[in-house]
């Protein structure tokens, strides 16, 4: 791979670029601007066998896909759709809602066959004019967020109309050096995509160990089994009944630091409801002062910590997360502390935990969800396994959860590697003459 720094520059209307670049319309690099739409009928309409649909709500700030509570709906009516098919190389670009100017870059059509809603933008590039993921790269650039921002309308929330195919300029190199830049950028992302999908096979797998141990009791159906009348069935001889709050301390995080003036030179992490995932690990975190820790009194919870959301708004409910690194929480999220006392308990904790999210959300379905007090959290009643073969359960899976937590800190890094380079190759600073 062959580099070189650029000297020579021209300006344009929306900023510097190298003099062998030119400036285009979103719309010249474009094949088609389209949206889809949904059937009527909406919820009845809803097919848990279907096709995906994707929403605003299903695109992350970073560019990847959560697809974990995506509608699908019937075949059918995904074969009549004459706009809003996904096909790979496709650009996503939430175009109203509370989700607005979010995107995505569709490496492959997920599950081999996918649709955007109402709510979401297909943009189709013309591949004889442009490299469709350079494009993608150069829209999460700032100059292109700073576009797309200025292309909202409306009021309230307001929204992005097809105005974007004129309002919008993009640099633009030679095709070759688009797939260049491309290339670079995609091996990051890639990577970041594998190791993210490494975490959700090494936490299924622990999921599947838990299921087997603590709900099925696989290992353990050859030895005496007692009935329980709290649990409602029969268990283990030996094992305990007891509440969770009898067994770990659950902890609300701090009030959130309001002012600008407390994330000026910011090195402390402070986590908040949108930094959970759907996979084990929180991904990132806002970084506040020390001002700010002192201001708010807030506590620094361990690398290793289960974190989990207790308030703010319901789609988010049911996310368990590990720490991996030390950080401050924001008071909408509840922490089991990763404590010496705690170590053999945590990985059963976690499990533990997202069962009780689980049957406390399908207490309260059809309701608002306004909030989970952590009181009726640790009045739930476990089962509890004597020391010796939590032990064991504690030496068989801790080494994958050792695994996500590296994994998600070498994401981490990979991303900051990324945003580091993307401004300097997607504006010209720096070339990439050979890949």
């Amino acid at each position: 791979m062959k580099f070189r720094w650029e000297t020579e520059f021209k300006e344009t209307e929306i900023g510097e670029i190298p003099k062998d670049w030119e400036i285009r319309k979103l719309g010249e690099l474009l094949k088609s601007l389209e949206s889809g739409k949904r059937p009527k009928g909406g919820a009845l309409a809803h097919n848990p066998n279907g096709i995906l649909s994707i929403g605003g709500e299903n695109i992350n700030w970073d560019g990847s896909l959560d697809l974990s509570e995506c509608l699908r709906f019937d075949e059918n009516f995904y074969k009549k759709l004459k706009k809003g098919r996904i096909e790979q190389g496709d650009i996503l670009l939430v175009k109203d809602g509370a989700t607005i100017g979010k995107l995505a870059y569709i490496k492959e059509a997920p599950e081999g066959k996918a649709m955007v809603n109402e709510h979401v933008f297909l943009l189709k590039s013309n591949n004889s004019k442009t490299y469709s993921r350079f494009l993608f790269y150069f829209l999460f650039s700032e100059i292109g967020q700073q576009q797309i921002e200025s292309s909202i309308s409306g009021s309230a929330q307001g929204g992005i109309n097809k105005s974007i195919k004129d309002n919008i300029l993009v640099f633009y190199p030679p095709l070759p050096e688009q797939s260049r830049i491309a290339t670079v950028l995609s091996y990051f992302d890639d990577l970041i995509e594998v190791k993210k999908r490494q975490n959700e096979i090494l936490e299924k797998t622990a999921m599947a160990i838990f299921k087997s141990w603590f709900i099925d009791f696989e290992p353990f159906k050859d030895g005496e089994f007692v009935y329980n009348e709290e649990l409602g069935k029969e268990i283990p001889k030996g094992w305990a009944v007891k509440r969770l709050g009898e067994v770990v301390k659950i902890e609300s995080g701090g009030s959130a630091p309001q002012k600008e003036e407390y994330f000026i030179g910011g090195k402390n992490p402070f986590v908040r409801v949108k930094h959970l995932t759907n996979y084990p690990c929180v991904e990132e975190a806002d970084f506040i002062n020390d001002e700010a820790v002192e201001q708010y009194n807030l506590k620094l919870y361990n690398e290793g910590s289960i974190i989990f959301q207790r308030s703010g708004e319901s789609l988010s409910f049911g996310r368990v997360n590990i720490l991996p690194f030390n950080a401050y929480i924001v008071n909408h999220l509840a922490v089991i502390p990763n404590l010496p006392s705690n170590k053999l308990l945590m990985e059963f904790l976690f499990f533990t935990l997202k069962n009780i999210l689980i049957e406390l959300i399908e207490e309260r379905s059809g309701t608002a969800l306004p909030y989970i007090r952590i009181s009726d959290i640790e009045k739930k009643e476990i089962l509890l396994p004597p020391p010796h073969i939590l032990q064991s359960f504690h030496s068989l899976v801790e080494p994958l959860f050792q695994k996500i937590i590296l994994n998600q800190k070498q994401i981490m890094t990979l991303r900051k590697i990324r945003d580091t380079l993307l401004p300097l190759l997607v504006f010209g600073k720096l070339r990439i003459e050979k890949v």
